[in-house]
């Protein structure tokens, strides 16, 4: 976690978090948390969340990190399960950072439409105030 947090091109999370405030934030109550293993080594790591309360619990959110290729879309295969095993209708990202193509791409490939944008909601430390996706799939 340490890597993509420092490198704050992905999440809209302090640069200079410490170990204990990203842990306290990944690991929280509100979610479940998971890792992915390569011959026993931890290639990413990802939560899944209600979305919402009430009306809004039947649809989930995750957030995934991963230093493998692969490892993400393994992850989103994992937790596309969980939810549907857990009774979620739907899966929305939130804040999912417009230059972040891999990431696009690989949730677009997988099923999801970017239904928001949020126009310079997210500050990039090389390209400045960039775009930021709201992005949903139906379960």
């Amino acid at each position: 976690m340490r890597p993509v947090v420092r490198a704050g091109e992905t999440y809209a999370l302090d640069r200079e978090m410490g170990e204990a405030a990203a842990l306290e934030y990944w690991l929280g109550a509100d979610r479940e948390t998971f890792v992915a293993e390569v011959d026993g080594t931890v290639v990413g790591t990802y939560f899944l969340r209600a979305n919402q309360a009430g009306g809004g619990g039947h649809v989930c959110n995750c957030g995934y990190m991963s230093a493998a290729a692969g490892a993400a879309r393994a992850m989103f295969a994992h937790s596309e399960e969980l939810a549907r095993a857990r009774g979620y209708r739907a899966m929305q990202f939130n804040f999912v950072v417009s230059v972040n193509e891999r990431a696009v791409r690989l949730w677009e490939a997988v099923g999801f439409d970017v239904v928001g944008r949020l126009p310079g909601a997210f500050l990039h430390p090389e390209k400045g105030y960039v775009d930021a996706l709201v992005m949903f799939k139906t379960l």
